[in-house]
């Protein structure tokens, strides 16, 4: 009886102790099922928790850029406003420019065009100069053009004797020529101008030096040209340059002169320019 009692009870023990192992493993299978699902959890937490450090990130320096770009935007747009105002003041001053450069682009016309009539009449005197003295000897008298002022040279060996002043009765032929074309000329007026060469004059008399004798032989042409031959004294003046104005280092003969310097009237020349400024040609 006692060992069926046991066998009982051995029998129970071991079925008792199979239904536990089954449950456990069961159990554990589960629990690893748990902590595989949570660990995947967890990993997934992460990769959540780190994309959304990305996107703060992100976030933070999208909203950097944006207000980066306002305040440029603003400045492109104060900058537009100062660009339309500095726009606006260069075409005003170009415009200014453009009207300046205008009135000096007229002045220079008129101004062109005042010289080129003087020119004209210029080359008009010489040409009657040429015309009334061409049959002289031109190593005797020159004529000549010099910045707007014609110059007529003649040799004082056609005007006077070695160190005189009075002029020479063949003289007068070559002053009458050249008094008829100045008295054609009304709106000239011109200087006559003694020169000497550098030897000191030792002649003595009223005369001291060479400027005396450079000026008293100016004075004794502008005398003729008055008084023989009719020619407005206020037209004229005498003036003694005695040695200071050499033509020739070699040759002093061709220093011993007396020159007639032809002047426009600055009345006259400004009469040119006003008549200029009425051209319609100019005026357009």
């Amino acid at each position: 009886m006692k060992k069926i009692i046991l066998g009982v009870l051995g029998a129970t023990f071991l079925l008792s102790s199979c239904v536990s192992q089954k449950k456990y493993a069961e159990l554990e299978a589960k629990a690893k099922e748990s902590q595989d699902l949570l660990n995947s959890a967890t990993v997934k937490l992460n990769d959540c928790l780190e994309e959304k450090a990305t996107a703060t990130s992100r976030l933070q320096t999208l909203e950097d850029q944006n207000s980066f770009l306002k305040a440029n935007n603003q400045e492109l747009i104060n900058n537009m406003g100062n660009l339309t105002t500095l726009t606006t003041k260069g075409a005003e001053n170009l415009e200014k420019s453009l009207e300046s450069l205008q009135e000096k682009d007229l002045t220079i016309r008129k101004l062109n065009d005042a010289i080129t009539r003087r020119d004209s009449v210029n080359l008009s005197l010489v040409q009657s100069l040429k015309g009334v003295l061409g049959n002289l000897d031109d190593e005797d008298i020159e004529i000549s053009v010099e910045k707007g002022v014609v110059f007529v040279s003649i040799s004082d060996k056609l005007l006077f004797s070695s160190g005189s002043y009075n002029i020479m009765s063949k003289a007068k032929t070559v002053l009458g020529k050249v008094a008829q074309v100045v008295n054609n000329k009304p709106d000239f007026e011109f200087m006559v101008e003694g020169h000497t060469d550098d030897v000191p004059y030792t002649a003595g008399g009223v005369l001291l030096d060479n400027w005396d004798l450079s000026t008293k032989r100016a004075t004794a042409v502008v005398r003729i040209l008055q008084n023989d031959y009719g020619v407005d004294p206020k037209r004229m003046t005498a003036a003694g340059r005695a040695q200071y104005v050499p033509v020739s280092s070699t040759e002093k003969s061709k220093n011993r002169r007396t020159r007639i310097v032809v002047l426009p009237k600055i009345d006259q020349f400004y009469e040119m320019i006003e008549e200029g400024m009425k051209d319609p040609a100019i005026n357009e």
